[in-house]
Parts: C-alpha cells; structure tokens; sequence
C-alpha cells in the first residue's frame, strides 16, 4: 500500500479496465480518490437490472480498515455506539461512530474474522482519527484499502450466478454473514451485504483477481442479463431501501463548518444502534442526554402526493411554516411512489405529522413551476423484497 495517505492524482481501482471498457457514456465521477463509474449506458436500465437481474458495482473505493491485536474488540467498542461483543467471527454489522458531541462521523460495516481480527469500511477517510482513538488500546488499525478490491454483485439472480460459477451451497449464506472461498488459484471473502436493498452479495478480494473475477462472473451471468451498473443507479436503489448516505443524508460530523450541523444516530433513526449498556463509547453521555431531553430533528421518510421527485425541497407545516428539508429524493418505478427521505425539525414527525407539505421546483422548458405537495410520514424502507433475507436464497 501506499505510505502517502492522501495521493495527489486520482487513481483508477482494479476493475477500471473493464469498466472501461464497459462505460459507454464515458460518465466518471470521483469517490476517495479514485475514478469511478457514473453510468454505464443507462441509468434507467442500470436501475431495473438491480431489481430484475444481476449488477455488478465496483466497490473498491470503500475505505477498509483493519484492526487487530489483544484489544481490538475492546477498542472497536470504544468507538462505535453498538455492542462489538455480539458480533460473532464470520458476520458483519452496520455500525456508526461519533465524536464526543454524539454527531456521527460515519457509517459503515465491521466485519469480524475472528476474535481479533476486524476490517471495518467506511465511505470517508478515518485513518488519523482511528489511529488517535486507539490510544491505550494494544490494537494495530491499518489502512488496507488499496490491498482489498471489492465488487457488489446484487440482484435477484446473483445467487444463481454464484453458483454457476462453481460455488455450491453459497445459497446457504445467511444475510451479514461471510464466508471464505478459492478462486483463481487465490482466495476471496463473500458477504451477503449490499447497498441495494436487495438479495445481493459482496465480494472481497486481492487486486491480483480482480480481472480474472469481472470476466468470471460476467460470463456466468450470461443468460441471467448481468450488467455493471454506476453510481447513479445504485443510489435510487439504496433510497428506495432506505439507506442513508454520509454528505447527502448527513454531514460527517468532522466536515461541518457550523457544530450544530452534524447529526446524531437518534436524529437519523439509528437508535437500535446505540447500546447505552455496553459501557462508555464515543459520544455516550452527549445521547443520553440528547435521549432525555429530545431530538433536535428527525430523519424520516416521506411519501409525496404526484409523481415529480422533490429533490432539494423544503417541507412546510401548514403550507407556511418552514420545518425541514428533502435530502434525497426519487419517483420509485418498483414501489410505485414518490419516496423522499427528509430532515424536519421536533416536534414535527415527532408528535405533530399532519398537514405537512412540499414545496417543489420543476423545470419544464426553460421555465420554472411551482407545485405544493401534499406528503405524509411512512416507515423505512420504502421498498423491501422477501428475497432479501431470503435463506436459502432462491435463483429466480
């Protein structure tokens, strides 16, 4: 791996020559430093691929950690809000953690390979402040992200896919469990996780595969119509699984220029998360205080009266007074809706959940209309298939 840690010049990851070739649009867009995809050929087809067939996402910008030695599990509990000790060897959990504000600097997973050995991916660089949490702790965490490639393969066939590249019983994988494999004279970690909302897996492995991989899968997936899908695509599919994304949903707590910008794991609906008996983690005493006395404001899902998405519009109470804004935004062609996620002010989703509106902007032929909608409060996800969880998981 590099020693520098930030590079000057973008970086191309190990599956960039056949997305590459691949990429007919020519559409790239930038993710920690690397040169990713945007769209292949289609959003719109990249987006039913995902809830029809099977895709393929380069992952392999995610920031991955490794953290071992005596005290990793101790330390990780230190960091993150939920309980590590109920992470078993061979699964993964969704975790966040905080700064000392109770304002969450990032989401991720943690995978447990054994009792002390971690990788934990995130979407932001954390390296410095990983490193200066580990203080007193008998843990090396490592920045191993250029080490491990990593590619999504998500959809309602994927599992059939895996299987007819020759891995028997993957259909057995429980979801956030992983599981070890041989490849290509190597071996590669497959988990069922993914961003899609979807029966999906991902699949981490040395660069050295990556190639012999995407053509591995890409020819075992023939007849089930696979395609590699951008960024665009993937990221109506995780609104529509209700997911959040760091710097869209919410600031990173180490980013924001005002303090009372970032945003806590109870103002995104995460409280499952946060496990105030475990013992002290960052942030604890700022969330039990915040549990006392209330939220300032609340992450909740909408569903919009129409069909025109509200990307970047303001939510008002009564059609006048200004409570919240959409964060993301999308008419969903599966759930038949129009599904935003918003951040609205307390005691607005809280105790008060009528008469709310949207105020949305759209542009039709170099002319701006204005429309108010009428939205109401739903629950997340907007959209979850029973394949999903699925075990075993069927081929369709």
């Amino acid at each position: 791996m590099s020693q520098e840690l930030y590079h000057s010049q973008v970086q191309q990851t190990a599956f960039h020559a056949r997305a590459a070739a691949a990429c007919r649009t020519n559409e790239w867009g930038r993710w920690a430093g690397f040169t990713t995809v945007t769209c292949y050929d289609n959003v719109e087809l990249e987006y039913f691929a995902i809830r029809n067939s099977t895709t393929l996402f380069d992952l392999s910008p995610m920031m991955k950690y490794r953290v071992s030695g005596k005290d990793a599990e101790a330390y990780l509990n230190r960091l993150v809000t939920r309980d590590v000790g109920k992470l078993k060897p061979g699964r993964v959990a969704y975790v966040v953690w905080c700064d000392e504000a109770g304002h969450v600097l990032d989401d991720g997973t943690l995978f447990r390979f054994s009792r002390t050995d971690f990788r934990l991916c995130a979407q932001e660089r954390h390296l410095v402040w990983l490193t200066a949490s580990a203080l007193g702790f008998d843990v090396v965490v490592e920045d191993v992200s250029e080490e491990v490639a990593a590619l999504a393969l998500q959809g309602p066939t994927s599992c059939a896919v895996l299987k007819n590249l020759g891995f028997e019983g993957i259909e057995n994988l429980r979801p956030f469990g992983l599981e070890e494999r041989a490849f290509g004279g190597g071996k590669l970690t497959i988990s069922r996780t993914g961003f899609t909302g979807d029966l999906g897996y991902e699949i981490w492995l040395p660069p050295t595969l990556a190639e012999p991989l995407w053509d591995a899968l890409m020819a075992a997936g023939h007849d089930h119509d696979i395609r590699p899908i951008g960024s665009a695509a993937l990221d109506l599919a995780r609104i529509e699984a209700g997911f959040i994304a760091a710097n869209v949903d919410f600031m990173a707590a180490d980013q924001v220029v005002r303090r009372n910008r970032g945003r806590s794991p109870l103002e995104l609906g995460l409280a499952w998360l946060v496990d105030f008996e475990k013992g002290h983690f960052n942030g604890r005493r700022a969330l039990l205080r915040e549990a006392k006395e209330g939220s300032r404001t609340l992450l909740v899902g909408l569903d919009i009266e129409g069909n025109k998405p509200a990307n970047g519009a303001l939510v008002y109470y009564n059609k006048r007074r200004e409570v919240g804004h959409i964060t993301s935004a999308m008419w969903s062609p599966t759930a038949k809706k129009n599904i935003a996620l918003a951040v609205i002010k307390n005691p607005y989703g809280a105790t008060i959940t009528d008469n709310l509106w949207v105020e949305i902007y759209v542009l039709k032929e170099l002319k701006w209309d204005k429309l108010m909608a009428r939205c109401r409060l739903v629950e997340r996800p907007f959209y979850d298939p029973p394949r999903r969880k699925a075990v075993p998981a069927l081929d369709f």
